[in-house]
């Protein structure tokens, strides 16, 4: 048996680090980002040791059993002469004890490893494959051409300064975020298209490419190494913040963090530079579809996340559940051995089991003596949904990727705004930032335009209709939108069942779903995370496995 694994991993990748393991045959094996392991969010810095010790023990196997390290970088380009030799530079990226029998280690160039993540996720025999992102090594957008048993065809790219990551980079430092909380940028800008907002468009879209209004610095010739592209990121971050201050009349927000929508500035800048990439990003959709000669289209990389953007893309368009820099462990794997067999969109369902080996339950010194706990019976937990409780759901194997599918999930009725209101208590969160909604197939196309596959993965926008903004008014944004998620069969049990369940009651099959995780934490991976948060939490109940968890009052009743 052939094992290959990829890794996202540093000194090339050094956020998001990740682990994927691939057999002969292409099949994910395990796949795993290493902060719901090490429990450091986006793991900065960190190998992804965890992560690719968690793919052994799922495939039963050794370091030494791995034949093939995949890494979603060209190391070698920017980090020159760092590594006497393979061993030395396996031992610093992954740090797994390889023994006598190093394996091959192959470095993909960053953006083919990112659009071999989607394209070889997707449903789709040929597609235009778009990746757009901070940077890779030498390109900030790339326009490939995919087909089952073909090349790959590289047909366009941008370079690095031409950068629209780096653009929205600037705008979420201004307002005072981290370049990884880009999806509050996106949250905000809902406020400025909510009222209408006329912004300065920056960038001039012209037929066949597209010129930003920050004009991009001259590349230098040849390979640049990480620490000249380093320099160039922050003299175009730069050069854009002074943009954005020119625009609002001042260098950063006059409210606090969770008060911004109080500033017309900070909402300005956030639509400003939302608008930009909706601009952009639909013209070179049009460009790649053009240049693939089909309408499938599938993205990639970071901006890939803008789910406000993909959410104005017209379809067949597929976005993988880790379009971030995470998923370039499978992409690069996948480049090294495409897999064999593809049976429509990829299953997120790839992490850590809830349970051990079998499906044992593992509780075994954890401690739950202030929890009163039953078997899981579904009709108790709709009623406990229907009497307005919030509750968290850890079961089965965790997805992959930012976005909680329902394994790993918080869930509520969503049948007032007040529920709102709560979540964003009990998670920390500000008051501002919006949920999205889950439901069946049939009953989403009742409350929201439809996605073809974007809403599998909750990574696309979509427009409320009356009934949905009636029936589920606690998941629709300010700007009349939801990032909805459509659950098929038994993909998520439990909140499956309880959809049914609600249905059954001639109640709106739809709940409030987002990530189980506190501010500044990973979403929960293991039994240990989920109890954990939970106690720690204002939260009514949990669904760990087959069983359900309530809180203790003070009188040692159930709350």
């Amino acid at each position: 048996m052939t094992w290959i694994l990829g890794v996202n991993a540093p000194p090339t990748g050094w956020h998001d680090s990740a682990a994927c393991l691939l057999d002969g045959d292409g099949e994910i094996i395990a796949f795993s980002e290493e902060e719901r392991c090490n429990r450091h969010r986006h793991s900065l810095y960190r190998k992804p040791l965890s992560a690719a010790r968690f793919c052994l023990e799922q495939a039963g196997i050794r370091a030494a059993d791995i034949d093939v390290v995949a890494l979603g970088w060209d190391s070698e380009q920017l980090y020159p002469r760092r590594f006497a030799d393979d061993a030395a530079f396996l031992a610093y990226a992954v740090g797994l004890d390889f023994g006598d029998r190093l394996p091959e280690v192959v470095r993909v160039p960053h953006h083919q490893a990112h659009a071999a993540s989607s394209f070889y996720a997707s449903p789709f025999s040929k597609a235009g494959v778009l990746v757009i992102d901070g940077h890779g090594e030498n390109e900030s957008s790339t326009i490939w051409t995919y087909e089952d048993g073909a090349e790959p065809r590289q047909e366009r790219t941008w370079q690095r300064t031409a950068s629209l990551g780096y653009a929205y980079d600037a705008a979420s430092t201004w307002l005072g975020f981290s370049f990884l909380n880009a999806g509050k940028t996106m949250g905000l800008a809902a406020y400025g298209r909510a009222g209408q907002l006329d912004v300065e468009s920056l960038v001039d879209i012209e037929a066949e490419d597209f010129r930003l209004a920050v004009e991009p610095l001259a590349e230098s010739r040849g390979s640049a190494t990480a620490d000249e592209i380093k320099e160039q990121y922050d003299t175009v971050v730069g050069r854009w913040r002074e943009r954005y201050t020119k625009i609002a009349g001042a260098d950063g927000p006059s409210a606090p963090e969770e008060r911004l929508t109080e500033d017309p500035n900070a909402i300005l800048v956030a639509y400003t530079a939302q608008r930009l990439i909706e601009e952009t990003v639909t013209h070179l959709a049009s460009l790649t579809r053009k240049a693939s000669g089909v309408e499938q289209l599938c993205l990639s990389g970071g901006v890939a996340l803008n789910c406000s953007t993909n959410g104005t893309l017209p379809g067949p368009l597929y976005v993988p559940p880790v379009p971030h820099d995470a998923g370039v462990a499978l992409g690069a794997a996948w480049t090294v051995r495409p897999p064999k067999r593809r049976t429509g969109a990829l299953s997120p369902y790839l992490g850590t089991d809830i349970d051990g080996p079998g499906g044992t339950p593992v509780r075994a010194g954890l401690d739950t003596s202030d929890l009163v706990r039953s078997d899981l019976d579904i009709d108790e937990l709709a009623s406990l949904l229907l009497d307005g409780r919030v509750g968290a759901v850890a079961q089965g194997r965790a997805e992959v990727g930012p976005r909680a599918l329902c394994r790993r999930s918080i869930i509520a009725v969503p049948n007032t705004a007040d529920v709102n209101t709560r979540v964003n208590v009990i998670k920390n969160r500000e008051q501002w930032r919006p949920f999205a909604g889950v439901t069946r197939p049939g009953y989403g196309a009742r409350l929201w335009e439809q996605q073809e596959h974007l809403s599998r993965y909750m990574l696309g926008a979509a427009r409320a209709t009356a009934l949905g903004r009636s029936v589920a008014p606690g998941v629709v944004h300010i700007d009349g939108t939801t990032r909805p998620q459509v659950l098929h069969s038994d993909e998520a049990p439990a909140v499956g069942a309880a959809l049914d369940a609600l249905e059954r009651q001639g109640v709106p099959p739809v709940l409030l779903n987002t990530s189980f995780n506190d501010k500044g934490e990973p979403i929960v991976n293991t039994a240990a995370d989920a109890l954990s948060a939970f106690q720690a939490m204002d939260l009514d109940f949990l669904v760990l496995g087959e069983e359900l968890y309530r809180k203790r009052d003070r009188t040692g009743g159930v709350r």
